[in-house]
């Protein structure tokens, strides 16, 4: 099944907080998108990974992505190395996406950046033909590739964006895929322990740093990216 987005997370709710907007943009432009969880965020402190599952696919078809699937990569320990890169190989190969979104470059939680080097890496080793793979769906061999582009979203630290996407009509769907995850977020009922995301004020910052990103580009919300190289367009007046 050839993808025309495959975007991955450290964990289940990485994608939606920080992307989930622009995903739901590009499947109603008719993308098809795909995401992948590298663990089952078994290590956060409310909830189980048993709730973080059921959460994950509700977000899922909040957004109307194709599929979304976890690798069982052990949270907190993510490492980029042979093992976990051949991994990461044989679904690019799998679904032969064009545009790869990963985790940001930098942030607090020390899985993120991890996760971010380990997919780059594994993109570009994935388009290597000597490196040798075979589905695990099919047990067949698989050919090489490479996605056209990696765009590394933002997360908790607040990255300077080399280009935004307008979510301005998709706020509401981010925000419904977000507030999916019930045993992460804001819950003045909940008896779990406090999280640095679990108060009110995180889950009023989603919506208002999105409404800053568009203060600055002339929209009411967007979402920002980091590249790993320079993107082209065919005219100024691409650029809003």
């Amino acid at each position: 099944m050839k993808i025309d987005i495959l975007a991955f997370g450290a964990h289940p709710d990485d994608v939606e907080l920080s992307c989930g907007g622009t995903i739901f943009k590009e499947i109603q432009n008719g993308k098809t998108v795909g995401i992948i969880d590298l663990t089952k965020g078994e290590l956060g402190t409310r909830g189980t990974a048993e709730t973080r599952k059921t959460e994950a696919e509700n977000a899922a078809k909040i957004l109307g992505v194709s599929f979304r699937e976890n690798m069982n990569f052990l949270d907190g320990f993510i490492v980029n190395d042979k093992a976990h890169q051949l991994e990461i190989i044989k679904i690019i190969r799998q679904y032969q996406p064009e545009i790869v979104l990963c985790n940001a470059v930098d942030d607090r939680h020390t899985d993120h950046g991890k996760a971010s080097k380990l997919v780059s890496d594994a993109c570009f080793l994935s388009g290597l033909v000597k490196i040798e793979t075979n589905s695990d769906v099919s047990n067949t061999s698989q050919a090489p590739w490479r996605p056209k582009s990696i765009y590394h979203y933002i997360q908790w630290k607040p990255l300077e964006p080399d280009f935004v996407v307008d979510i301005s009509l998709q706020i509401d769907q981010k925000m419904a895929s977000v507030l999916a995850y019930a045993t992460q977020f804001y819950n003045p009922n909940s008896q779990d322990p406090e999280t640095p995301i679990s108060s009110k004020n995180f889950v009023d910052s989603i919506r208002y740093r999105a409404a800053d990103l568009g203060r600055l580009t002339g929209v009411s919300y967007a979402e920002g990216f980091n590249v790993e190289r320079l993107p082209a367009i065919d005219s100024l007046f691409d650029l809003k």
